[in-house]
């Protein structure tokens, strides 16, 4: 009898042992299993704070990039009046290209002054200060002749931008005037000597019955290697390569006897800045 309740005790032990063990086995993995939920979490709200930095991250560039395209469509859309004509130029062209001076274009007919067509002078103006600082160094104290003169005869990037303010006038016209104009700096630039044939290029393709109302766009470009390009309407009307010819042109706004002597000193302090 005493063996039989040692054993009956000594498997008591081993139950009690046992249910020990498997209490200690389901806490541990009770303890495992918190353990891995915690981790779990913390990874899933680790991982939730790298997705909301990613979108914070891409708030930020779309923000930034909205503020560029207003910037540049505010940029682009920048206008100067010419005061006289209440006529507007962009200050800057899609290519990066700046407007330097407006004027007007005035002629007497009957005795009246009429006003023919507003004008913006358009400038490649990393060019130009390129050009101004290697041949004089140093800006001079105001616009002087040579300083004009080194734009005129180089073959810098230039365009002037003309828009019509005389309605009814015909292309016929305008080459007629532009020509007249055109014709004297050349001979001025030629030692005297005229060149008709040379100044009719310029707007010689065009038709001469074709109506500019007012509004209509004229723009005439010096390119480098002294082209001289025409467009009527956003259509290319003509390309003529001559140095003289390019030289003259640019000569009519910033010569002796200029269209508009204020566009042209405004032109002056413009390069004067670029030094």
């Amino acid at each position: 009898m005493e063996d039989m309740r040692e054993k009956q005790d000594q498997t008591k032990v081993e139950e009690e042992k046992f249910m020990e063990d498997m209490r200690e086995k389901q806490d541990q993995t009770k303890v495992e299993e918190e353990e891995k939920f915690m981790e779990d979490m913390r990874e899933k709200q680790d991982q939730t704070k790298v997705e909301e930095k990613f979108m914070e991250d891409t708030r930020e560039k779309q923000d930034q990039s909205k503020v560029e395209e207003e910037e540049e469509e505010e940029e682009v859309l920048m206008m100067e009046v010419e005061p006289k004509t209440g006529v507007s130029f962009p200050t800057k062209l899609a290519d990066g290209k700046h407007l330097n001076a407006v004027g007007l274009r005035r002629k007497k007919l009957l005795g009246l002054r009429i006003n023919i067509y507003a004008f913006g002078i358009y400038g490649d103006n990393d060019k130009l200060k390129e050009l101004l600082k290697a041949k004089f160094g140093q800006a001079p104290e105001k616009p002087t002749k040579e300083l004009y003169e080194a734009v005129i005869d180089s073959d810098v990037w230039m365009m002037v931008r003309m828009s019509i303010v005389f309605g009814g006038l015909t292309m016929n016209m305008v080459r007629i005037n532009f020509d007249e104009g055109l014709g004297g700096s050349i001979m001025k630039l030629n030692g005297g000597q005229k060149n008709t044939e040379l100044a009719n290029k310029v707007l010689g393709c065009s038709v001469d019955n074709m109506k500019l109302s007012r509004g209509s766009q004229i723009d005439i470009a010096r390119l480098p290697g002294y082209v001289l390009q025409s467009k009527v309407k956003d259509e290319l009307i003509n390309e003529v390569e001559s140095e003289l010819l390019c030289r003259a042109y640019i000569h009519m706004y910033l010569g002796d006897d200029p269209f508009d002597k204020e566009a042209k000193e405004r032109f002056g302090a413009l390069l004067l800045s670029l030094f």
